[in-house]
């Protein structure tokens, strides 16, 4: 398979706020991803931090995380939020044969989304379709179905689904009844019990866009990172993966892209048998696997550095018994 290779280059501020790059498939409303620099802010201290945006022209290119919004200019309003960035259809293609469980995802979630350690929008399974088979990572978040279960059983109106695909919650209709808990067979929702003081932190308007602050009492779940769509950036998911596992795109425009190339979305689905999980129910959703066909890591690999509360997660799978036999893990 033929593959757009990434164009990687030094970009200092002037040339980059000269370009006003945003991702080919978020350009939108002329919402810009550079704070507006001052003249005085040249002198301003860089933190070293590097992230990568795709141009219109599909060339990735590196810049300093410094000189990024961290939230839109124009705080998106919860019903502003119910209507989605037009004209897109975000996807989300997940590569099981690169994971090897780093668990960055997890982390870079968590951090973007204020969350405590033990939850989870992105959780890493470990799966082992038979006894006698090799099992493989596998990252699960929200899928963003076309046809989701939770939306029909709110009551409140509480989730919803927009026009680009992206299903949100809005924790100020949220009564936590859990219907949509229970409704979702992919097991994505967390009910949140409590959190860190700093979750609750009242200092910046409430968007189900970016999920912060949250509120105790109400459901949470992955979003896609809207508020990060309209500034040209990739979700954090996609964003803190060093494997480049996670693609992320618009349908519409065909392309998908994991920050080191881009990549025709179907194209991609087609080569490598991409497929959605437990497609038999209808779901419709919004996220899909390429199978884990001639792994870059082993397996063992992934319990590398693991708290001994993780790796007991995966106690009951047969291949993980084995190697705790095997003194391996």
């Amino acid at each position: 398979m033929k593959k757009n290779q990434i164009e990687k280059g030094e970009t200092d501020r002037r040339k980059f706020l000269k370009l006003g790059l945003l991702t080919s498939f978020t350009a939108i409303a002329s919402t810009s991803i550079i704070t507006n620099l001052a003249a005085q802010e040249e002198e301003k201290e860089h933190t070293g931090e590097v992230m990568r945006l795709l141009t219109p022209e599909g060339k990735i290119v590196e810049v300093s995380a410094s000189n990024i919004n961290e939230y839109p200019e124009a705080l998106i309003t919860p019903e502003e939020s119910r209507t989605g960035i037009p004209d897109r259809k975000f996807v989300m293609v997940i590569d099981l044969a690169k994971c090897k469980n780093a668990r960055k995802c997890v982390e870079g979630c968590q951090k973007g989304h204020n969350l405590d350690y033990g939850q989870e929008f992105m959780k890493i399974k470990l799966l082992q379709d038979n006894p006698i088979s090799e099992p493989y990572w596998f990252p699960k978040n929200c899928m963003h179905c076309d046809e989701p279960p939770c939306v029909t059983v709110c009551p409140t109106g509480a989730t919803f689904k927009r026009e680009d695909n992206i299903v949100l919650i809005d924790n100020e209709r949220c009564i936590g009844c859990k219907f949509c808990v229970t409704s979702c067979p992919y097991s994505a929702r967390i009910f949140n019990w409590e959190h860190k003081a700093k979750f609750d932190d009242k200092s910046q308007p409430y968007s189900p866009e970016t999920s912060v602050p949250g509120a105790t009492g109400t459901v949470m779940k992955c979003d896609f990172c809207p508020d990060l769509l309209r500034q040209g950036l990739l979700p954090h998911c996609a964003q803190s993966c060093p494997e480049g596992v996670i693609y992320f795109g618009d349908k519409n425009e065909d392309l998908v892209t994991n920050g080191q190339e881009t990549l025709s979305f179907s194209k991609l689905l087609t080569d490598r048998g991409g497929y959605r999980h437990l497609e038999y129910l209808g779901t419709k959703p919004n996220v899909y696997y390429l199978p884990a066909v001639d792994r870059l890591y082993p397996v063992e690999s992934g319990f590398e550095d693991l708290d001994e509360e993780i790796i007991d997660r995966y106690k009951n799978v047969p291949y993980v018994k084995e190697l705790k036999k095997q003194g391996k893990i």
